[in-house]
């Protein structure tokens, strides 16, 4: 395939990157920083804090998939993943690219947004301690938890053939292949998963077809 992906230099879109090249994938780089790409691959530079729609779509015109690891690295980013993201749907829309893979966060199902004001209270996944410890991430992190549910809304009413992929904490593990994931909801009590296991999760989500139009939850 070919594939665009979005946020490569960042912790998780890197591992996307080598797991895709490695794969024997063609690949473009979406990043705002091309200089810190270590691979020799295509890049576009491309701010999606303050996107152009226009230039992306220019760039995603005969790629097969988009996968997104984009998300806020801190407070004062928060937004970004929103603002993105949407540039890259109208991108894909211009450019007539219909496959999306996005990356979220295992409580987002629980978050409630304008849109979607009735989401259920607790995920199916979580037992009691998770549900515990989770209500309390979702105080300190609720900034960055707005953006990426203001995400899904949009990914979700885009038209496109997407997938929302959630992880629960993310950790620098080296790849196991070891992980489960769940159609709709977590897996049952998963509290951590290596990046190099999501990004391998997420470029499987983009070749799977039953994947189109599926949240995927993932953890070990």
């Amino acid at each position: 395939m070919h594939l665009a992906i979005v946020a490569a230099t960042g912790a998780t879109g890197r591992h996307v990157l080598e797991q895709a090249l490695a794969a024997g994938h063609d690949a473009t780089a979406v990043v705002r920083t091309p200089g810190k790409l270590t691979a020799d691959v295509r890049s576009v530079k491309a701010d999606l804090a303050d996107p152009d729609p226009a230039a992306l779509a220019a760039a995603l015109r005969g790629v097969d998939a988009v996968v997104s690891a984009l998300g806020a690295t801190s407070k004062a980013e928060a937004g970004v993943t929103t603002r993105g993201t949407r540039a890259l749907v109208e991108a894909m829309r211009e450019a007539g690219t219909e496959r999306l893979v996005v990356l979220s966060a295992a409580p987002i199902g629980t978050v409630p947004t304008p849109v979607r004001p009735d989401k259920p209270r607790y995920d199916p996944g979580d037992g009691w301690l998770m549900r515990r410890a989770s209500s309390v991430v979702k105080r300190i992190l609720r900034v960055h938890y707005a953006d990426l549910a203001a995400m899904e809304d949009l990914v979700r009413d885009s038209g496109l053939d997407w997938t929302i992929v959630r992880p629960p904490r993310l950790t620098d593990k080296p790849a196991t292949g070891r992980y489960r994931t769940a159609v709709g909801h977590q897996p049952r009590n998963g509290w951590l998963i290596g990046r190099a296991d999501l990004a391998d999760a997420m470029l499987r989500a983009a070749a799977d077809d039953s994947a189109i139009r599926q949240v995927l939850g993932v953890a070990y």
